[in-house]
């Protein structure tokens, strides 16, 4: 039987896969782990009742798990791990704050209107840092973990969002963390569960321009 999952659906296109790089988290993990799952597309500029009453604070992903609606990334990733340990996706606990600090960064540098204000040169140090990690192909080595599944999606969201409204790309020396990318966007896994860029871009707008 498929597990239900409530996500995020796109910001003026309600029947297509929206933004959210969480809801994508957890999709990765059902994919990478062959989870059959069916899923709700929720317009959170228009709630729907039902959605209301399994997630009161009205957030995206929830799963349905045991007959119970569970929310959170995390706690859901870890679930799935636990009730479906293959393959293993599990991160060793000294790589699982790896990159972590990668998004708020993004997050900063794009909502940013000075130039000066050093969140290009943070989110710059961090990447710096991830690039220095890499050892390879993934953050804990030979095999994909949870730790990459978190990162993947919020790296798209950088790139498109960052290419879009500021015309910034990573750079070029950053080699390990270049060819990271491209290895995490080119699995199936990734290319069935990701947001078309132009929904990114539309997630994106208002809190740039608010």
């Amino acid at each position: 039987m498929a597990l239900e999952i409530c996500v995020k659906a796109a910001v003026g296109a309600p029947n297509i896969l929206g933004d959210c790089p969480f809801c994508q988290r957890v999709l990765l993990s059902l994919e990478e782990k062959k989870i059959p799952y069916k899923s709700h597309l929720i317009n959170l500029g228009d709630k729907p009742q039902w959605f209301l009453e399994i997630s009161p604070e009205g957030k995206v992903p929830v799963v349905k798990i045991d007959d119970k609606w569970v929310a959170d990334s995390d706690v859901i990733v870890g679930i799935l791990e636990e009730k479906n340990p293959e393959p293993p996706l599990a991160t060793p606990p000294e790589f699982a704050s790896v990159g972590s600090k990668i998004f708020p960064s993004f997050v900063k540098f794009l909502k940013s209107k000075d130039p000066n204000d050093g969140t290009e040169q943070a989110l710059l140090e961090e990447l710096k840092a991830l690039d220095g990690h890499l050892k390879g192909p993934f953050i804990a080595g030979e095999k994909i973990t949870a730790v990459d599944l978190s990162l993947a999606p919020k790296l798209y969201h950088l790139e498109v969002a960052l290419g879009h409204f500021k015309n910034w790309t990573i750079p070029d020396n950053l080699t390990h963390v270049l060819n990271y990318i491209k290895l995490l966007f080119s699995r199936e896994s990734f290319k069935e569960t990701r947001a078309a860029e132009e929904h990114v871009i539309a997630g994106w707008e208002p809190k740039v321009n608010a």
